[in-house]
């Protein structure tokens, strides 16, 4: 398969053949003295959070009647192989396959009745991942990322914050959204807001040709034998230096040791004299020990990786925690690549056996440790993808996709616990109360974040476009 990224303006993911390109730091995705120069020009407007996002985005949607808002007297052709569990609230229920979930209800709430309006990954993936409902002129499915695309939610924050102990605002990882035959989603990127206003994007994920669900435990849609196709979870990458060497880094080590490597090959190679204040402040980002323990996932304590699960979902949430920890305001997580929520077939089979269990371990450790540290208290963390599934269980034993309702679970930050916020009809396809929208999600997201309702941001054509496009979801706290 065909790993090579697409020629966008202003994204660089991290290499695994080019961890640093032309003097930037390209482990962290975009050069980090580039965004650094970019806070020079800072929009007045910027605020600096005192509250952070963790944002889990479940890439390929999740069916929301067989997580958190199953229906057990519906038809059998809708109500699906899954019984409802008691959580710790009384009167409220979810899937048998989250017990610890169950086990946590009083410090999250869901919400039962988010629309993206929309059937197709690109374009719900667009709409739920910048905020934002319409459609803009020269959006082509075929054609992401590109300019012609709304920032992302991630982009907008950064354009609208300041971020916090040298680190950015925002940060994605462990991979961007894309699905098997490697196309992106729209979306992901700066788009109409500019390249200055790029992410973080953090892509390390190992190269496995489908990479579904929380490798090294992932699976295919069929029931055709699969296996992780690398040694790691995480990849190696090879390091470029300034100077135009290179450095194959052959021999496995964890991803601190890496970055130490780097910052010393970089300290030998380039002469002082030739960094600028901004690239030598990226370095002091990469020395700094609470930046280096987030990136150190494969030296935690074992004792925390087998809480969170030593797979993709649950190293990749233990980073997350970490980066929250070290001042980063939002950080996403896609939880799996494009396909791994999609269960067209075998709905019940993989979310049963490969999906669920290592959702519900590394959500719950993630709401556990945020817990413990205090930092729930200020982080909101949302969990949702694009859209639901539908309730018609088709020929293949798989639901499709359903963009009229979604559930999400919000957790932290104030959020009331044990809460169910909207509701669906008989048959989990409509919304009968408290309808929201990816554009109250965003705004809850800003509000969170402290970014006042009247921010705007500018394209290339100089028009204004506010941040705001709804409300925040009030109920919610």
């Amino acid at each position: 398969m065909n790993r090579s990224k697409p020629a966008v303006a202003g994204y660089q993911s991290l290499s695994r053949r080019s961890a640093l390109q032309a003097g930037s730091i390209g482990l962290l995705g975009l050069g980090l003295s580039e965004l650094l120069t970019a806070r020079s020009f800072a929009s007045p407007q910027q605020v600096t959070p005192v509250k952070s996002v963790l944002f889990v985005f479940l890439s390929g949607g999740l069916s929301h009647q067989d997580s958190f808002d199953l229906k057990p007297e519906a038809p059998d052709s809708v109500r699906g192989e899954f019984s409802p569990i008691d959580t710790r609230t009384p009167g409220f229920s979810i899937c048998e396959h989250l017990p610890k979930l169950a086990q946590q209800s009083e410090r999250y709430a869901v919400v039962r009745s988010i629309g993206t309006e929309s059937n197709g990954h690109s374009e719900a993936c667009h709409m739920l991942l910048t905020g934002r409902l319409d459609i803009p002129a020269g959006f082509n499915v075929n054609n992401a990322p590109s300019s012609n695309e709304w920032p992302s939610l991630l982009s907008q924050v950064t354009y609208a914050t300041r971020g916090r102990n040298n680190l950015p605002p925002a940060v994605v990882l462990p991979q961007p959204s894309i699905n098997e035959a490697g196309s992106m989603r729209a979306g992901q990127f700066a788009g109409k807001l500019g390249s200055k206003w790029e992410s973080w994007h953090i892509d390390i994920a190992a190269q496995c040709p489908l990479g579904n669900g929380a490798c090294p435990n992932c699976f295919r849609f069929d029931d055709v034998p699969f296996e992780h196709a690398s040694a790691t979870i995480f990849d190696t990458p090879m390091l470029t230096l300034p100077d135009g060497g290179s450095l194959r880094l052959n021999d496995r080590v964890g991803l601190l040791d890496e970055i130490e490597q780097q910052q010393q090959q970089l300290e030998k190679t380039a002469d002082a004299a030739r960094l600028d204040r901004h690239r030598q402040q990226a370095l002091r980002v990469l020395a700094d020990p609470k930046t280096r323990r987030a990136f150190d996932i494969e030296h935690a304590d074992p004792a925390i990786i087998t809480r969170y699960g030593n797979n993709k979902f649950g190293l990749s949430l233990l980073m997350a925690a970490r980066l929250i920890e070290a001042g980063v305001s939002l950080v996403q997580v896609n939880l799996g690549k494009n396909s791994s929520w999609d269960t067209h077939r075998r709905n019940f089979l993989n979310l049963k056996n490969n999906l669920l269990p290592y959702f519900d371990q590394s959500v719950s450790a993630l709401l556990d440790d945020l817990a413990q540290s205090g930092l729930l208290k200020t982080t909101l963390v949302i969990v949702m993808g694009e859209f639901g599934r539908t309730p018609k269980i088709n020929k293949d034993a798989g639901r499709d996709h359903w963009g009229p309702t979604n559930s999400a679970l919000f957790a932290g930050a104030g959020v009331r616990g044990g809460a169910v916020i909207g509701a669906t009809d008989k048959l989990a396809a409509y919304p009968i109360a408290d309808k929201q929208t990816p554009e109250n999600v965003a705004a809850t997201i800003y509000d969170t974040l402290g970014i006042p309702h009247q921010a705007s941001w500018f394209d290339f054509d100089g028009r204004p476009h506010e941040l705001y496009r709804g409300q925040p979801i009030s109920e919610l706290f």
